[in-house]
């Protein structure tokens, strides 16, 4: 994979830096780019690398059969790696950690005893591992952070559309009520992330092969299509081997449900008098191995939101919208606003696309709903403080029904739309272009 730019680099610099710094541990969903962002890293700011994969080397694990003091487990790191760890100048890595759960609960010493060491441990699956009952889990001595697909930023930039991405957060910043000259241009961007999505391998290979030739005739998209669909059943294996594979294997039909009107997760729709108590543990499976996102339910749009949570109503999206097209076995030309009859399929599209951009920061992110005629897609708290109605269309036909209902109830400072239309600001609704959906996430809570 050549050099790819991820906007994590910089907060792994500063745990690196930091003098507080605790051993860290990295979640995220498998080949969403963990192990190289930990190597980039290691390459970046260390002489050495000590890296242990448990999924490779089952004979690693043995080293924390017994103590697991740092003043005992570094010496059998360095002749079972050949390698001389220094603390200062040595990464420590253990990924696929959720394999050697004595490795995970080890970085407690390295924490408590070590702290001069850093230690890294990654894994594609912790987020399952940790909600077994029997699993240790060092809380409060590990700093966390999770990983996810490319944001459509990343996606720019392994695009060579730096410019692009810095003029977008200019114009986000520095000009919301002006038209944004190079519209066209960005939101044809858009509509190729949503196709390709931002799984690193994917996007990594699209990259490398796109000319001018390759995007006239569809080369690319089809190149990249068929990639994605290794990486769904790379999921649905890895849903088969860890997990309930009856109930899991239904799961895909969340697509179909997203291409309704009514988005809303329906149990009855993966199968005739299917019910909460059958199927809502593959569903935490999928959201804790984050091969989905789970947007649920407020009850009232009323800080702190967490409060109002409803988590029996709820609505899934793909982790990654490229994934989610692959699902649908969409091409260029369904994305383009010709007919109505695929408006649900666009819209479920462009839905998953925005929560994607705004998760990407780590915003906790809802849906506000009393009725089907009265919802608005997404809600959310603003680092000011206010909370925020996020209203998703399409394209550039919007109607602000649900937005009204909203602001008569409970009169927020402003609302937003995120649709296919330009930056603009009206009637108290801020119109946000697509692709600055991630800069709205960056301004939330």
């Amino acid at each position: 994979m050549p050099n790819m730019r991820r906007a994590i680099s910089h907060k792994l610099q500063a745990w690196s830096e930091s003098s507080h710094r605790k051993p860290l541990v990295i979640f995220g969903a498998r080949q969403v780019g963990k192990t190289y962002a930990i190597k980039q890293l290691a390459s970046d700011r260390y002489d050495s690398l000590a890296y242990i994969d448990f999924s490779r080397d089952a004979r690693a694990a043995a080293l924390f059969d017994a103590s697991l003091a740092p003043a005992e487990l570094v010496p059998k790191l360095e002749v079972f790696l050949h390698t001389l760890i220094d603390p200062d100048r040595t990464l420590i890595v253990f990924d696929e950690v959720q394999l050697c759960e004595r490795a995970l609960t080890s970085l407690k010493y390295f924490c408590d005893d070590a702290p001069q060491y850093h230690v890294v441990a990654a894994g594609s699956l912790l987020g399952v591992a940790l909600k077994r009952e029997l699993y240790s889990f060092p809380v409060g001595k590990v700093d966390l952070l999770q990983l996810r697909p490319l944001s459509f930023e990343e996606f720019l930039w392994a695009r060579g559309e730096t410019r692009l991405a810095d003029a977008i957060r200019d114009a986000y910043e520095n000009a919301p009520d002006q038209a944004f000259a190079l519209h066209d241009r960005a939101m044809q961007l858009v509509h190729e992330y949503e196709l390709i999505g931002g799984m690193p391998e994917i996007v990594s290979a699209y990259v490398a092969n796109d000319g001018p030739r390759h995007r006239r005739n569809g080369i690319c998209a089809q190149q990249a299509a068929g990639n994605q669909r290794g990486i769904s059943r790379g999921y649905g294996q890895v849903r088969h081997t860890h997990g309930n594979a009856a109930h899991h294997g239904r799961m895909e039909q969340h697509s179909q449900q997203l291409a309704k009107e009514n988005h809303k997760f329906q149990y009855k729709l993966i199968k005739s008098g299917g019910r909460a108590a059958i199927y809502e543990n593959a569903i935490a499976w999928l959201d804790a191995a984050g091969i989905i996102m789970r947007c649920t339910q407020v009850t009232e749009a009323t800080a702190p939101l967490k409060t109002f949570e409803n988590s029996s109503s709820f609505k899934i999206y793909t982790a990654d919208v490229g994934l989610l097209s692959a699902q649908y076995e969409a091409i260029p030309q369904d994305l383009e606003p010709a007919t109505d009859k695929a408006a649900g399929f666009r819209g479920g599209i462009t839905e998953n696309y925005v929560l994607q951009q705004l998760v990407a920061s780590d915003s906790s992110v809802y849906y506000w709903g009393t009725t089907s005629k009265a919802e608005v897609e997404f809600i959310a708290r603003a680092k000011q403080g206010d909370v925020i109605p996020i209203e998703v269309k399409s394209g550039r036909n919007v109607t602000a029904r649900s937005l009204e209902s909203f602001r008569e109830r409970y009169h927020p400072p402003y609302l937003v739309r995120v649709s296919a239309r330009n930056f603009g600001v009206g009637n108290g609704i801020r119109s946000i272009p697509l692709y600055a959906a991630w800069l709205l996430g960056e301004d939330l809570q």
